[in-house]
């Protein structure tokens, strides 16, 4: 929509959202950092703080001062009927509330506090530690309070499969395959240090004796459960009995030394693994069982790093400190240069200068396990972190490479040259069906994710219509609109419609992140706003749209229709919830690149400017983003301000 568009809807929503876009501007503007770059907080759950003080009672570094800390935060975070949530107002989570209650226990909370009998109470209720999944009894497990003998056993000898053996660890999507490593050598170890108290109080005796989680999500079909079941079997007896044999025990030693040699390969300058907090924590883990004691300077890296993802905040009951899983500051920092754009910041603008030499600077140019699959392909990429050089990912590139057209650079910065490696190295990384995953190439291979080890996330990295899009948008940019790697994904992302004419969103909340970016892709791509896919999307927008003029999703959405928390057992509907600054925002992104709508997209742009904050910003407590559907949700606490930024800006014809 141009500035007279706006105008002819309503001089006054103009003037409304110009008012609103200045303030907002200024706000990310003061927000930029020297050196560049944004970096707003990226909020999860409190499994993240909870498993942080479990892994520094195993090394024997907890103190009180982190302990008492982070203890004021898991509190803060319980709920009403005193469990834990994996999201905002989301629904109680068994595994979550389990750890969380173990931390507090080692904080010294006494079982007998309401707050943590009425947390015991609601686990028995819910199943105990019997039911809770794979990754949280094997931190229990680390503590006597669960027996490794009742967990999936996944070998070392993994590492010896080639790349087209099924099982391999090039199988697993990049974040699995990091966590999956070092729990083969932690689970060969088996080691257990036990903690100053029992939980005898979280067991339900019958749940107890089967020794198996009652998931009735379960990942497994029927066959393949019966099939990866008798696997696990004879993978237990093998351990048991067969690591007996002096031969078989030197090629468990020979695993287990490829493993550490993996791990410590795949060590980031900063001391993380991958800029994510499960491979860390397990990859610490598995290397201080192996004999790297605590001054090892791998260790001693990886430990002090995890200083850098700690939040530390001052409240009325004392401070508290909480850790955050990963950083965003490669994807914030292109955001806010395409809002800023957007928002009609020239590309000379020293702000858009500073953020596109630092973005610049980041570009991996190395190898990484994304090879595997494409091992022709010359190294390029970004990824979502600032250490993270292993993992270039999709969907951080084609953002970087429409923010790079927000700024000028000078002559002699090598952005041209950028530009045209990231370009290939995107085409490059598209899948044999035409779309895009967010790190690996056809990384489709489902046999993984029947394994009985696989309870919780996702566990490959097919192509999403959300990432597709984003890599749709940016080569369309590039004038590549007309050329068959665009026309397969455009191909592609047709196919991916659903039949009430949204797109399913993989890593934002949910048919509207997707929607919205299937909608501006398909136009950049030369799809015509007539043509029936996105006539049927404008529809679905529109239809969507909150009385209040904004758009939310619940994230009971990307729960089964039939499930006890499923969106249709609590009157939410797929498309359907509060309203938020960041949906509003991605609605209006598709509605605008449409050029329908405009009654629709008044009263968003209304909705925006009557609930920002004096600031400039909005409040946006809702979890907005994707880890893992169903499992793991972020509050991206920038999204609420660089989205609308761009839906003001779009509106009022700063993109030009």
């Amino acid at each position: 929509m141009t500035m007279t568009q706006a105008t002819e809807v309503g001089s006054d929503t103009a003037a409304t959202a110009r008012s609103a876009l200045g303030r907002a501007a200024r706000h990310l503007l003061d927000l930029q950092d020297e050196q560049g770059w944004w970096q707003g907080e990226l909020e999860t759950n409190v499994t993240i703080d909870a498993e942080d003080l479990l892994l520094r009672e195993f090394l024997g570094i907890r103190t009180a001062e982190q302990t008492d800390a982070t203890a004021r935060w898991i509190r803060s975070r319980q709920r009403p009927d005193g469990t834990w949530s994996n999201s905002y107002g989301g629904k109680p989570d068994l595994s979550t509330t389990v750890e969380a209650y173990v931390a507090l226990r080692l904080a010294g909370d006494s079982p007998d506090a309401y707050h943590l009998a009425q947390a015991a109470g609601w686990i028995r209720t819910a199943g105990g530690i019997a039911a809770t999944r794979v990754f949280t009894r094997i931190w229990l497990a680390l503590f006597g309070e669960w027996s490794w003998d009742d967990l999936p056993v996944m070998p070392p000898e993994l590492i010896y499969l080639p790349s087209w053996f099924p099982l391999n660890v090039s199988d697993w999507a990049c974040w699995a395959r990091q966590t999956i490593v070092p729990l083969t050598i932690v689970g060969s170890l088996r080691p257990v240090r036990s903690l100053p108290f029992g939980l005898s109080e979280l067991r339900v005796p019958a749940a107890a004796a089967k020794g198996r989680p009652a998931a009735p999500e379960a990942p497994a079909d029927a066959i393949w459960g019966r099939v990866f079941g008798e696997l696990d079997r004879a993978l237990h007896v093998y351990h048991r009995h067969g690591l007996r044999a002096a031969p078989l025990r030197a090629v468990r030693a020979a695993a287990i030394r490829r493993c550490a040699d993996w791990i410590i390969a795949r060590q980031e300058k900063d001391g993380c693994w991958g800029g994510i907090q499960p491979p860390w924590v397990y990859s610490l883990i598995a290397l201080h069982l192996l004999g790297y004691d605590l001054s090892h300077p791998v260790i001693a890296r990886g430990l002090a790093a995890l200083d850098s993802f700690t939040v530390w905040a001052e409240t009325p009951e004392g401070p508290v400190r909480r850790i955050e899983a990963c950083q965003s500051p490669v994807w914030d920092t292109v955001l806010a240069m395409i809002a800023l754009g957007d928002a009609g910041l020239p590309p000379e603008h020293q702000a858009l200068v500073r953020a596109g030499r630092w973005v610049l600077a980041e570009e991996i140019r190395g190898p990484g396990d994304w090879q595997v699959r494409r091992p022709g392909l010359e190294p390029s990429g970004w990824a979502f972190e600032f250490n993270n050089d292993v993992y270039p990912d999709i969907d951080d590139t084609a953002e970087v490479l429409l923010a790079l057209e927000r700024t000028t650079q000078p002559a002699d910065s090598g952005l041209g040259d950028a530009i045209e490696r990231a370009t290939k190295w995107l085409i490059g990384m598209q899948s044999r069906d035409g779309g895009w995953g967010a790190f690996d190439a056809d990384n489709t291979r489902k046999m993984v994710t029947k394994l009985p080890f696989c309870d919780f996330g996702e566990v490959i990295d097919p192509p999403s219509a959300d990432v597709t899009a984003h890599a749709i948008e940016a080569l369309s940019r590039r004038g590549l609109g007309g050329s068959k790697p665009v026309r397969r994904g455009v191909a592609w992302l047709l196919r991916a419609q659903e039949s009430d004419g949204s797109w399913f969103g993989r890593w934002g909340a949910n048919y509207v992140y997707g929607t919205g970016a299937a909608v501006p892709a398909l136009i950049a791509a030369g799809v015509l706003p007539t043509k029936p896919v996105i006539t049927r999307a404008v529809s679905w927008l529109v239809e969507h749209q909150n009385p209040d003029g904004g758009w939310g999703e619940d994230l009971r959405s990307y729960e089964p229709p039939g499930s006890q928390y499923g969106a249709s057992q609590h009157g939410v509907a797929p498309g359907r919830g509060e309203s938020t600054a960041s949906q509003t925002a991605w609605a209006l992104l598709a509605l605008l690149a449409a050029g329908g709508a405009a009654g629709s997209v008044d009263r968003g742009v209304r909705w925006l400017a009557q609930t920002q904050r004096p600031d400039g910003t909005w409040d946006e407590p809702q979890f907005t983003g994707t880890g893992f559907p169903r499992d793991f949700y972020i509050n991206y606490h920038l999204y609420r301000l660089v989205f609308p930024v761009s839906a003001l800006g779009r509106y009022l014809g700063g993109a030009g």
